[in-house]
This record gives structure tokens, C-alpha cells and sequence, in this order.
């Protein structure tokens, strides 16, 4: 089974991005979609992002349309993740690169930093905090860079790393998300 969204701004608008039905997979809502950019919109144009657990892309493709000069997507799924390179190759682009990897092996190996980092793990999984600690360890959040998480709505996040600061939050349906800066 396959489903399907839309790119909702940018040079992309409109377009059409595919993806397989996998485990855990929950594309994020065009209408949180919205809200995240508008929150983002001084911060997308040539900045450096990543998108770990990419899933769908959604987030990812989005960023580039709005003018990201790079974003890294990372998705474990091998058929995922063919399935992003496909969507790359139909929209032409070289500024989004799909890697396939565990998402905590990934940032262990180390990057330099992004502006832009989107965390939205599967439910139920208790990713949320081992992975932000791990990345505040690794330094991958850029000093002044902000942090997107999308988590179930009953999960609680108090165990982030002190140095970043909340921004923004809301709730849609069964959905938290908010957006955190590194001080």
C-alpha cells in the first residue's frame, strides 16, 4: 500500500511526494506542516538541515522547496528509503541526501552541524530523549540552531538537554509537536 502528500510551499508547491506504507511511518500533517514553517520561515532559506526518520520525506522536501541549500534525510528503511531517492529524482534535485542508517549510528559518527534538525521517530519507542541527548552530545544541533519534534501527545518532554529553550508548542489530534533553539 502507498500513500501520498503534497508539498504545501516553496518552488515545490503542489507537487506530489509518494511513499510505501512501512511501520511507524506518520507523514506530518499538511496543516502542522504549515504551522512549522511559518514558525520557520526566516530560518529555512540556505541553511543546512536534517531530517532524521525521514519516513515520507515531508518534512525534508519541504524544507528544500523553501529554499534549504542542503537537507539530510535519515531513514533505516531500506524500501523507505529507495522510495525518497525516487521522489528526489523526480523532483531534480541534488540539495536533499537520502542515507540510509539507524539514526543513533548516524549521529555517533559525527557531522558538522545543522541549522535545522526534524525529529519524528515512531511512536511508542522512547526515541525522543536518547536521541536528543545524543545529539547535544555530538554537537549536531549548530550553536543558535533549532530543533523540530513531533512526539505522541501524552509524552512528556523533560528530559532535553538544558541548553535548548522552547519556542513554540501545540497539539493536533493525537500529535505534540514543538520547536526548541540551542543556546
Amino acid at each position: 500500500m502507498s500513500g501520498k502528500l503534497r508539498i504545501i510551499g516553496g518552488e515545490w508547491r503542489s507537487r506530489p511526494v509518494v511513499f510505501d506504507d512501512a511501520p511507524g511511518l506518520r507523514p506530518t500533517p499538511a496543516r502542522v506542516r504549515e504551522t512549522l514553517f511559518n514558525w520557520l520561515q526566516a530560518d529555512v532559506a540556505n541553511s543546512r538541515c536534517l531530517d532524521l526518520f525521514a519516513g515520507s520525506g515531508a518534512l525534508g522536501f519541504e524544507a528544500a522547496s523553501r529554499g534549504a541549500g542542503q537537507v539530510v534525510q535519515v531513514e533505516n528503511n531500506p524500501q523507505t528509503c529507495r522510495k525518497l531517492k525516487e521522489n528526489c529524482a523526480l523532483l531534480a534535485t541534488d540539495r536533499i541526501e537520502v542515507v540510509q542508517a539507524d539514526v543513533l549510528q548516524f549521529i555517533e559518527r559525527g557531522s558538522a552541524a545543522f541549522d535545522l534538525i526534524f525529529l519524528d521517530p515512531p511512536f511508542g519507542q522512547g526515541l525522543v530523549g536518547p536521541v536528543c541527548r545524543q545529539l547535544a552530545e555530538a554537537g549536531l544541533l549548530a550553536p543558535h540552531g533549532k530543533i523540530y519534534i513531533e512526539t505522541e501527545r501524552k509524552l512528556a518532554l523533560n528530559d532535553l538537554p538544558g541548553h535548548w529553550r522552547q519556542l513554540k508548542h501545540k497539539q493536533a489530534g493525537e500529535v505534540a509537536y514543538s520547536l526548541y533553539q540551542s543556546q
